[in-house]
């Protein structure tokens, strides 16, 4: 016999682990679709006029080859003891919390709780986040997160304004913030008018202010009461922001009891490492009053249809994708994940262990400060709490180089000072090296007191209620972890087809580099040539998506889609303001696109024009030509999204383009749907002036429950001198994120996606995720309408189902949501772009097997609906209307129309492992109606289940 070798390649990433279906799969989903090949359904799908001449070429990593170049590249990266503080410092992460939340598919692959009653877990440890903020500020109300410190200062600015009862149109800044801080705040404020005033306390005219923003301790270290700053504002009837630290709040008395109306800040210290810039948690608390304009997700409590307690996203009615250009904020993406660990780290502590960290912190500091000034050294302020400042004339460059050699960065401040900012990692080691430095050798006293009034001592209790007490046995701590991840549906269990929002593969050895020690360790702020490394790969990243997207540059600053978005809008008011055209302000947004898009647009500065959509989902062409000349020379951009919000390729892009072109506006192309384009179709080469990139959708960051997210922005030639920049880096414009590189960790994701996958591997990916939705299309034929195709009866990357026809029978499409929940399945997109649709989308990463036991689900709750249709039950009697079914329901008393076995075990549902949700159904109205947002009381939870 001839030994034949196997063409078999077991280190094949693209093929044998990215993307779902095998070869032979593929054959047979194709004959379903009813074509010869995959060539031939693209060519049917994807308009031959866009598609791109040049492959993406570069060969693919194996996993282990991969995770090599990895470590060769996190070695060019010098991790010392970061002591420049700024708002980013040292932390421990538990090691119970690194593998069992930041390395835990369960938790890293959840999607944004928006379905409750399978997300019950990650709600419950968001309230717990939201409880500690609470409690740790002193103000009632918290949200479930924000992208970072300054994003969060620069939110509470325009919060400050919709609330504030002052006429004026300024807003005062400390100039003892983050200079970070600052910067994004003047970003903000510019393209809405406001008046932005840095200056010290003393230069603070109430008056002449619709709010304020303090830091406290300041970035400098001086902790100072603010309480008659903050009555002299509420005289002016303005708002008092402050913006603090959560671990200083353990021992210091807290905003709240000064009167602050809104605390901001981040939460990185409680155990998220620093990660050359994120991504981090922040956070913002308010006044109750203030509630309502708050921005960002907000967890409550309501009850499910039984009576028992259960979570949900609150007063989602002020959220972009509802409330659109009057939307609060464009925030869509938060920081869930990480808001996360940071809960956990406070239940893993508890508010013992949490002072003991703090006071720790703080009398290192002071042993520091004693032993500086027992040696001569001029040492600022005389009131702080872990942050110094060491005044050393013409030695300030002696002084750091010094530092650095010994192994240590500290923050150069001005021309004649020093920072240094001490945090939990601080031992006596680097107290003495740091002596070192200074050519000091006598060790730091041992005893020593408070380095501030004992009147700003923190007189309030918190973290009180029993979650922040349990036993820390690690065995508890792991059993409280799974018990939370167990009550949710995440990517690690099942299929999540939703539509728009791409829940691929966050392969494992994508994620594995992000927690190494010489990624997550780097401070943002960091020597450049301490972080070799991290410029390697982000310029090899930017580079690769350029050649993807036929983008000319990148910016990675942007730390979510929706701040991509807004970043793209800021390049194309700059690039129009340099060329003397700062009167161009409006933008033509289609009615289907994205909440975040008009949202963006109207923080961007610009008036929001809405183009209809033709009847078969495209954007009317007529309209459009009619609105972009009605606009002419104020045209300032169209915000289009493509493939279009429908899942179409539109054959009219590029005249769309050319009319806008034609006006002297700007394209800007949401890449939201950039998974159908990847390999096939490039936005800067279609007519795209400006794209952003949801690195969480298409290129493989998980969702985190919610977040991170990350959303760089390409842009063609004529705009690249007007991307952000930042303090610490410079460039022409203001930042609109707090890091350089926003979220810089989790671009190592994406890279390693990249590199994995190879030019070729990329391109099929987008294959197969076409061939994917047309499979789910073909197979539902017959039993839903599939509403939006293109000219050859194609779909894109995803298709919208139309249940619109079952309401005559009582069928709502959230009854079909809960439905899929007792099938194991979180539901697709519910009623966007079209109210009361499903829009489906499979993504590359999903086995035939899988999307098989989906449309398997679809197909039975599709039978159930002919049950109603055909007068065999009542809607209000069906199994659609109890979904989703509980244990509860399986041993309560059976009292319903129909069998229980087909309420708890449909079709396509497992038998051994199935899913079963927490809680029933979730009264999102009770929940409104009844709004409670921290922990409620232990006794509460039996009273509801009485």
């Amino acid at each position: 016999m001839t030994f034949t070798p196997t063409d078999y390649n077991a280190y094949d990433f693209a093929n044998r682990r990215h993307i779902g279906p095998s070869p032979a799969e593929m054959e047979e989903m194709l004959r379903v679709v009813g074509v010869s090949s995959l060539d031939q359904l693209i060519d049917e799908t994807v308009p031959a006029s866009i598609r791109q001449d040049e492959p993406l070429d570069w060969a693919p990593l194996a996993e282990h080859e991969l995770l090599a170049r990895m470590r060769e590249v996190a070695a060019k990266n010098r991790v010392m003891a970061s002591l420049i503080g700024q708002g980013y410092y040292g932390t421990v992460t538990p090691p119970a919390i690194q593998r069992n939340i930041l390395e835990n598919p369960a938790w890293y692959t959840a999607y944004t709780p928006y379905q409750p009653e399978i997300a019950q877990g990650r709600l419950e440890a968001l309230l717990n986040y939201q409880t500690m903020v609470a409690d740790l500020t002193g103000l009632p109300v918290a949200n479930a997160s924000l992208l970072d410190e300054a994003t969060a200062a620069a939110e509470a600015m325009t919060m400050a304004e919709r609330a504030s009862k002052s006429k004026a149109r300024a807003f005062f800044v400390d100039a003892d913030c983050h200079p970070q801080t600052i910067a994004v705040i003047r970003t903000r404020a510019e393209p809405l008018g406001i008046e932005v005033i840095v200056g010290t306390l003393d230069q603070l005219v109430p008056g002449e202010v619709f709010g304020a923003l303090f830091q406290y301790p300041g970035t400098y270290g001086l902790v100072r009461d603010l309480s008659i700053e903050i009555a002299a504002l509420h005289e002016a009837k303005a708002v008092a922001i402050v913006a603090t630290d959560l671990l200083a709040l353990c021992l210091l008395k807290e905003p709240g009891a000064m009167g602050a109306d809104i605390a901001i800040g981040s939460s990185q210290r409680f155990g998220v490492p620093m990660g050359y810039g994120g991504p981090h948690a922040a956070f913002m608390s308010c006044k109750d009053e203030l509630k309502r304009s708050m921005p960002g997700r907000l967890v409550g409590v309501s009850v499910d249809a039984r009576g028992n307690k259960a979570y949900r996203l609150a007063l989602q009615t002020r959220e972009q994708h509802i409330r659109r250009e009057k939307a609060t904020s464009n925030v869509c993406t938060a920081q869930a994940l990480l808001a996360v660990m940071a809960s956990f780290y406070a239940v893993f502590h508890g508010p013992k262990g949490l002072r003991h960290i703090a006071e720790r912190v703080h009398l290192n500091t002071v042993r520091l400060a004693e032993a500086l000034k027992a040696a001569g050294a001029q040492v600022s302020p005389e009131a702080f709490f872990d942050t110094i400042t060491v005044e050393v004339g013409v030695g300030q460059a002696g002084i750091l180089a010094a530092a650095r050699h010994r192994g240590i960065n500290l923050r150069k401040v001005g021309r004649d000072r020093v920072g240094i900012s001490l945090d939990e990692t601080t031992n006596a080691d680097v107290i003495a090296r740091v002596l070192d430095a200074f050519g000091i050798h006598e060790p730091a006293p041992e005893k020593v007191g408070l380095g501030f009034p004992e009147a700003m001592l923190r007189q309030s209790d918190y973290l009180t209620h029993p979650v922040f007490h349990m036993n820390r046995a690690e065995s508890e701590m792991m059993r409280y972890m799974r018990r939370l991840s167990d009550r949710d549906l995440a990517l690690d269990r099942a299929m999540i087809p939703l539509g728009s929002c791409t829940m691929k593969l966050n392969a494992a050895a994508e994620m594995m580099p992000i927690t190494w020690p010489e990624f997550a360790s780097l401070h943002p702020f960091a020597p450049v040539d301490q972080a070799a490394g991290y410029t390697e790969a982000i310029k090899d990243l930017s580079e690769r998506l350029c050649r993807i997207t036929g983008y000319d540059a990148m910016s990675m600053q942007p730390n979510s889609g929706a701040q991509g978005e807004y970043a793209g809008l800021l390049t194309i008011h700059a690039y129009h303001r340099a060329r003397g055209e700062g009167e161009r302000n409006i933008c033509l947004i289609p009615v289907s696109a994205h909440g975040t898009n008009p949202a963006s647009a109207q923080m961007a500065g610009m008036k929001v024009v809405v183009v209809k959509s033709a009847p078969n989902g495209d954007v009317d062409l007529e309209d459009f030509r009619d609105k972009a000349a009605a606009a002419g020379d104020r045209l300032a951009a169209c915000m289009i999204t493509y493939p279009s919000t429908h899942g179409v390729f539109e054959e009219t892009v590029r005249e769309v383009c050319r009319i806008t072109h034609e006006h002297g506006g700007q394209v800007y192309i949401d890449g939201a749907n950039m998974n159908a384009m990847v390999g096939l179709v490039q936005p800067g080469a279609i007519g795209g002036d400006v794209s952003h990139l949801n690195l969480h959708k298409t290129f493989a960051i998980p969702h985190g429950g919610g977040g991170p997210g990350m959303g760089p922005i390409g842009v063609k030639a004529h705009l690249a001198p007007y991307l952000p920049g930042h303090p610490e880096t410079g460039g022409h414009e203001g930042p609109v994120s707090a890091a350089p590189y926003g979220s810089a960790s989790i671009l190592l994701i994406s890279w390693a996606y990249c590199l994995m996958m190879g030019g070729e591997g990329l391109t099929q990916a987008t294959r197969v995720a076409i061939l994917n939705a047309n499979y789910v299309a073909a197979r539902l034929r017959g039993a839903y309408e599939v509403l939006f195709m293109g000219n050859r009866g194609r779909v894109a990357h995803e298709c919208i189902l139309d249940t619109r026809p079952f309401a005559e029978a009582g069928v709502t499409v959230d009854d079909i949501a809960k439905r899929l929940i007792d099938n194991g399945f979180h539901a697709p997109t519910m009623s966007w772009p079209v109210a009361g649709t499903l829009m489906v989308e499979p993504t590359e990463s999903e086995t035939k097997a899988e999307i098989d036991r989906f449309v398997t689900a679809l197909l039975a709750i599709r039978d159930e609906i002919a049950a109603i249709e055909k007068g065999e039950i009542a809607a209000a009697d069906s199994p659609l209307r109890h979904a989703p079914h509980t244990v509860e329901d399986l041993v309560a008393d059976w009292d319903r129309k129909y069998p229980r076995e087909q309420g708890c075990f449909p079709p396509g549902a497992f038998r051994v492992d199935k899913y079963w949700p927490p809680v029933g159904r979730v009264d999102n109205a009770f929940g409104d109606r009844n709004l409670v947002c921290i922990c409620p009381p232990v006794e509460s939870y039996s009273v509801a289940a009485e």
